[in-house]
């Protein structure tokens, strides 16, 4: 008998580290597509994370400046590791994921839409991995994990 997950096919994003200090951010949309994209995060926990769903590339020189000035510069490279967010980190935080994506799997428009912090899964936030809100539903945003 067949397993139930081998349908699925695995993409481990930055596999060999040659994308480290190029500055890249993805946005994982979770949907049901049989493609499950896989990150480092954690900080120096290096923990392994994995998103069913579809990549949307996020272009731009320093997208991921400010999130590595919270989860490297405040939080030491420790990752969050189920933080109890101080609201002004959290305000930081908000504004770093505020990042725009242009068009939609379900419509045809350009025009740029900011995600949001998915503050219903706060406990799920660590350093290269944060839940958010994009313009067809949860996702996680992704970057490199520098450790």
């Amino acid at each position: 008998m067949a397993d139930a997950d081998d349908y699925r096919r695995y993409i481990f994003l930055d596999p060999d580290g040659t994308g480290t200090d190029q500055g890249w951010a993805f946005v994982i949309v979770a949907a049901k597509t049989g493609v499950v994209y896989e990150v480092q995060g954690g900080g120096l926990g290096c923990v392994q994370y994995a998103q069913e769903g579809y990549l949307i590339p996020l272009f731009g020189r320093g997208l991921d400046e400010e999130l590595k000035e919270i989860f490297v510069g405040e939080l030491k490279g420790r990752g969050a590791g189920r933080l109890d967010w101080p609201v002004e980190l959290l305000d930081r935080l908000r504004a770093a994921v505020a990042l725009h994506v242009y068009g939609s799997a379900n419509r045809h428009d350009v025009f740029p839409t900011p995600l949001a912090l998915d503050e219903t899964r706060l406990a799920e936030i660590d350093k290269a991995w944060v839940p958010v809100v994009t313009p067809d539903g949860p996702g996680v945003l992704v970057w490199e994990n520098s450790d």
